[in-house]
């Protein structure tokens, strides 16, 4: 199989509040809407996307209907710290205040109106115990 894209695709019952938030407080602009499904972009980036379709549309098989749960969605960026003090005025939900993580992460979580955690996250040196679990190369930073 050879994967041309990947995004993940957010189930809810409210496509157009959740599209809302995602384009207001994380940087996507809308590339198709309907009152069932709104796939969205980053602004600063054609390979960021993601999905958003109502949990009970008929394209979606009966034992898969429903709402979003135990997601964790991560978006790298340049700078979590500006991004924390945007979503902090905004007054979003913040799960965990910025911090640094010696796995190698600078992060904090937020939530969507979903309950969905989102994961703004920025690559730092991970502590030397951490190092010793990355593949060679791969720590990245």
């Amino acid at each position: 199989m050879k994967t041309t894209s990947c995004y993940p695709v957010l189930m809810t019952g409210d496509v157009a509040g959740t599209a809302a938030f995602y384009v207001e407080h994380f940087g996507f602009r809308p590339l198709f809407e309907s009152d069932w499904y709104v796939h969205l972009q980053s602004v600063d980036s054609k390979r960021v996307n993601l999905g958003i379709v109502q949990g009970d549309h008929e394209t979606i098989p009966q034992e898969g209907r429903g709402r979003t749960c135990g997601l964790l969605i991560n978006f790298e960026v340049r700078d979590p710290d500006a991004v924390y003090e945007r979503i902090l005025a905004a007054g979003l939900s913040i799960l965990r205040t910025l911090r640094d993580e010696p796995f190698g992460q600078r992060h904090f979580i937020a939530r969507d109106p979903n309950g969905v955690l989102i994961d703004v996250i920025k690559p730092i040196p991970p502590s030397e115990a951490f190092l010793a679990q990355y593949a060679q190369g791969a720590a990245g930073v």
